[in-house]
């Protein structure tokens, strides 16, 4: 890893090196999991809820490790170490330096829903020329996102970065460290309102993407979003819009919705004064996952790609678990959307969950961060999802107690389909008596609920 020797890290980490001994090997790799150290690599000693990092030191050192950071001085360490106040501000510090030695482009993905689908079409659709890395997993936070940027090595040639925040600050930070080359924001919605408040405050967070935007680097926002709809341009290029509306530079007409099997569209584009369209097959279900085959096509077109690459890249994107990810049991069609919540997500998957062709269960849970107004954002669920298609209604927790009254108010003549639960075992332990076999199923819950569980037994059934 280019850059990566142990003074460099000590001197961009603010850290004391001790026991170097002259090494100016550079590292093979940088971790905070020691059972991913190979010979060479960093390790970094975090302190977590559960584990304590610094008590793998010795392992590490067995494994071949060049040396490790850590808070606490170790005893009788057998290799260089660095010791600083905070490991999880050397593991950004040491990915900001990494950066600087990254010559590859790096597109920065956020927005309020949809950025790790989004992330998935974009990477897809890249992957159709270009080998690119992305976001793994959950990675996209102030511990993930540095350790993506990580991972990029030479063979990689385009890295997808998807970067999630909850407070104010979070989101300059990051992008601090990845210093972007393009931008994607997937919409500006109601969410970790508990910190940012409303709406304003969401858009304000997200874009402290743009204060380390390169100044000639590319940016393209959800043009039907009437907040980034009024985002100020503080660099050189223009904005590239994208959306269902005729206005954006990139938009979708004759949708073709195919219910689970995804949907058909014509995507039309505007490049200079030419105007041209293309069919595509958008292989997810939802209509929203229209807006993020319209970023997809954008950014490959950014990058050079043709109308063929393009179509062929989205062609390949699946889903990921616990996003829209379609299960078919013995049983039941399982729509597992358990990752994550806030009240457009919800909406949007309870759309999703209505193209099914058979009696169609939403399972429901709690949704975190939603700050004053939690209980109301809750309810709201409830009075939606008989109005878009559900037969039946399934709500656990404390908050979703709100979603099961307003459901049970709506549905006064048929309550026997609107059911409440405490717990998920309490819940599981009624579905033989609720659920009825070729159901399809909507499982969606933030993921402090612990839904997979859920999904989980549905699979087994």
């Amino acid at each position: 890893m280019k850059g990566l020797t142990l003074e460099n890290i000590a001197k961009a980490c603010g850290g004391q090196l001790i026991n170097n001994n002259g090494n100016n090997s550079e590292a093979t790799c940088v971790v905070i999991d020691s059972r991913k150290i190979t010979e060479g690599g960093i390790f970094i000693a975090t302190v977590g809820e559960r584990v304590d990092g610094h008590s793998f030191i010795n392992d590490v050192a067995k494994k071949g490790a060049l040396g490790v950071v850590c808070e606490k001085r170790p005893d009788n360490c057998p290799i260089p170490y660095i010791l600083v106040k905070s490991s999880f501000k050397a593991l950004m510090d040491i990915a900001s330096l990494y950066r600087e030695s990254i010559e590859i482009p790096i597109i920065g993905i956020t927005g309020s829903v949809g950025k790790t689908s989004t992330k998935e079409f974009i990477a897809a659709t890249l992957s159709a020329r270009y080998k690119v890395l992305k976001t793994e997993g959950n990675y996209n936070n102030e511990v993930g996102m540095p350790l993506t940027i990580l991972s990029i090595r030479d063979e990689h040639e385009i890295a997808v970065i998807e970067m999630g925040i909850s407070d104010f600050g979070e989101m300059e930070r990051l992008s601090s460290v990845s210093r972007p080359d393009v931008c994607v924001i997937t919409n500006i919605g109601n969410c970790h309102l508990e910190k940012l408040h409303d709406r304003d405050g969401v858009l304000k967070a997200k874009t402290e993407m743009f204060k380390h935007l390169k100044h000639d680097g590319a940016v393209f926002l959800n043009g039907d979003d009437d907040r980034l709809i009024n985002v100020r341009k503080p660099w050189d290029r223009e904005i590239t819009y994208f959306g269902m509306q005729e206005t954006n530079d990139y938009y979708a007409s004759d949708v073709i919705n195919k219910g689970l099997l995804g949907s058909d569209a014509v995507i039309c584009y505007r490049r200079g004064d030419s105007e041209a369209c293309m069919g595509i097959h958008i292989p997810i279900p939802g209509d929203h996952m229209v807006y993020n085959a319209l970023a997809a096509v954008a950014v490959g077109f950014e990058f050079g790609l043709t109308e063929e690459e393009v179509i062929r890249g989205i062609a390949t994107v699946s889903p990921t678990s616990g996003r829209s990810n379609i299960l078919t049991t013995p049983s039941y069609t399982v729509i597992d959307d358990c990752y994550n919540a806030n009240p457009v997500s919800v909406k949007a998957a309870i759309d999703l969950l209505g193209k099914a062709d058979s009696r169609k269960v939403a399972i429901l849970g709690d949704m975190f961060e939603l700050g004053r107004d939690e209980a109301k954002h809750h309810y709201s669920i409830g009075e939606y999802v008989f109005l878009h298609g559900v037969d039946v209604l399934i709500a656990i927790g404390n908050l979703s107690k709100n979603t099961y009254e307003a459901a049970k108010k709506g549905r006064k003549d048929d309550k026997d389909r609107v059911f409440y639960f405490d717990t998920i075992e309490e819940a599981i332990g009624s579905f033989k008596d609720i659920l009825q076999k070729g159901d399809a199923i909507l499982v969606k819950a933030s993921h402090g609920m612990h839904f997979e569980q859920i999904v989980e037994h549905l699979r087994n059934c």
